[in-house]
């Protein structure tokens, strides 16, 4: 799966926020990503994200 920088990815399970879109900070074998809602940064495994992606926009599509 093609993942960037300052892509937004939305997942199936909701952040205790209660947001379900989150912007990614770092790519590499752990992803570093933020929650839109809260702004709380978090760091995962790349299996387990690409296991819980229900869609991802990319960057330009925001601006």
């Amino acid at each position: 799966m093609d993942i960037q920088v300052n892509d937004h990815i939305f997942t199936k399970k909701n952040h205790p926020c209660g947001a379900n879109e989150f912007l990614v900070l770092r790519v590499g074998m752990d992803f570093k990503i933020q929650c839109v809602g809260c702004g709380r940064e978090v760091m995962l495994p790349r299996a387990k994200i690409e296991k819980n992606i229900k869609k991802v926009k990319r960057g330009e599509e925001f601006l």
